[in-house]
């Protein structure tokens, strides 16, 4: 199927160089806000352990 002249089932060419760019620091905020929130997690789950716990924590 064409629409104006142009395939429809074909895949669009990569492009070197600005995207590679955009994506590579794109990964690089994806990472560091998995681990801001990762970090998060375990902080959360210490606090409960020392609540469960009565407030020491062996």
């Amino acid at each position: 199927m064409t629409i104006d002249g142009i395939e429809m089932n074909q895949k669009p060419a990569r492009r070197h160089g600005a995207d590679t760019e955009v994506h590579r620091r794109q990964r690089g905020k994806n990472l560091a806000t998995l681990a801001a929130l990762l970090g998060f997690v375990v902080l959360v789950y210490f606090v409960a352990m020392i609540r469960m716990s009565g407030g020491s924590f062996p």
